[in-house]
């Protein structure tokens, strides 16, 4: 039949860990890198709702990072994602989040649901049989997950990889050592790591990590080895038509270092909505462009703030747009910047754009994380949360998100006027409908 679709098969490896902090992403990168300078189709992608990962895989891959998460993107679109990739990409691979079986649900659930063959990434610095114990445990924890074998970082030097081998009940789970790289180190701070964008050096980490891998088995690998690695997509239903709700529509989008945690799909989504998007930066002094509604992502605010009180000019056109009752969206530290006053970890205290009643304090601790759901008129919106602040409001919530299954409540949602705003990232693609009535007036 013309224009059916078809299964598609093509090489794939979802990276994962026993736990955070084992060098997943760099790792990740470094395959991507090393086979996009050879001339490979690389499409990478994210488990899971990170804003700062697939930064560095786009980066490493040369093309668009998209997240799958079976909860909050939803299995369809997961499955769409990998089908479309499948089609274009000689190799496929998928960054795991937390540990491989940590979270509901986990990096082992989409590896399984998917056939991902599952690659094992260890830092072995302070192992040595039990790095075998480890591997295996992690292959036959549960049943029916695919395997690709097990590479252990931050090895101390040729001895040391030779014990971390013997150890493998199996031996073709060995896919090599990996030094500990001080030049591909890739810098961290509170929400995670350091963007891309903002380090000079950022490919040159990516080569030097690329290197380092070329040098273990994963190095020597010919072209049509990677097909052990093989994932077979079934032909998921086409997705279903977006409205263009937004038709005729203009969305001013804060991008900069200081607002950057923006889902390449919710751009998508936005257009297909029929919007057109126009960013402008507030770092850079820009005001606000001629547009019907505004959306202010998150980012980090806390390390602007002494820029971000200066621009006047973006404040007094923000107040304007809210009091020609035009919608604003402003989630995390897009919220951050809206509120009278913000407190940076050091104490110092910054008058912010004053458009909320209230402060925000930065705390030493994380001071929430997971996946929430904001029901609305047009919807339920899916999404998560992820902060190091916590804000002090006379405002009264207009309403609070919830925990998968709509059991906990979770974050306020405050409203004053035409303006929502709100600690919670949402995921625009789980309801257009939804996404289309923040940015209605």
């Amino acid at each position: 039949m013309t224009g059916a679709r078809a299964a598609r098969s093509c090489p794939a490896v979802l990276i994962a860990a026993p736990a955070s902090g084992q060098g997943k992403t760099t790792v990740a990168c470094a395959l991507a890198r090393l086979h996009a300078r050879q001339g490979r189709r690389v499409r990478a992608f994210k488990c899971g709702p990170d804003f700062l990962d697939p930064q560095w895989l786009a980066l490493a891959s040369g093309a668009p990072v998209h997240q799958l998460d079976l909860w909050m993107t939803g299995e369809a679109d997961c499955a769409e994602r990998l089908w479309q990739a499948a089609g274009e990409a000689d190799l496929v691979i998928v960054e795991g989040v937390m540990g491989l079986f940590d979270g509901e649900p986990s990096a082992a659930d989409l590896a399984r649901r998917f056939g991902l063959p599952v690659m094992a990434v260890v830092d072995a610095a302070a192992m040595a049989g039990t790095f075998g114990a480890l591997a295996h445990g992690l292959r036959h924890y549960q049943a029916g997950l695919p395997w690709a074998g097990v590479l252990a970082n931050r090895v101390a030097g040729e001895r040391h990889a030779a014990m971390l081998q013997a150890g493998l009940r199996d031996g073709a789970d060995w896919l090599g050592g990996l030094a500990r790289q001080p030049a591909a180190a890739l810098p961290e701070r509170h929400l995670g790591l350091v963007a891309a964008g903002e380090l000079p050096d950022a490919l040159r980490r990516l080569d030097a990590a690329a290197d380092a891998l070329a040098a273990t088995p994963l190095g020597s690998l010919a072209p049509g080895q990677l097909q052990r690695w093989t994932m077979r997509i079934e032909p998921p239903a086409a997705p279903p038509a977006i409205p263009p709700l937004l038709q005729g529509r203009t969305v001013a989008i804060a991008r900069d270092a200081a607002f950057c945690f923006v889902y390449a799909a919710n751009l998508d989504c936005l257009q297909a909505l029929g919007a057109r998007l126009s960013f402008f930066s507030p770092l850079a002094g820009e005001a606000l462009p001629e547009c019907d509604a505004v959306w202010l992502p998150g980012g980090y605010p806390e390390l602007h703030a002494p820029q971000l009180s200066r621009n006047l000019r973006l404040r007094e056109g923000l107040a304007a747009h809210l009091a020609r009752s035009k919608p604003m969206w402003a989630e995390c530290g897009g919220m951050m910047a809206l509120f009278d006053a913000l407190q940076t970890a050091d104490g110092q205290v910054h008058p912010m754009w004053g458009l909320l009643p209230g402060q925000v304090v930065m705390q030493q601790r994380l001071a929430a994380l997971g996946p929430q759901q904001l029901a609305l008129a047009g919807g339920v919106l899916r999404g998560h949360t992820f902060h190091h602040s916590l804000c002090a409001s006379p405002l009264a919530p207009a309403a609070h998100t919830t925990s998968p299954g709509g059991v906990k409540s979770g974050e306020a949602l405050y409203r004053l006027g035409s303006l929502r705003a709100s600690y919670f990232h949402a995921w625009f693609a789980s309801s257009p409908a939804a996404t289309a009535e923040l940015f209605h007036a």
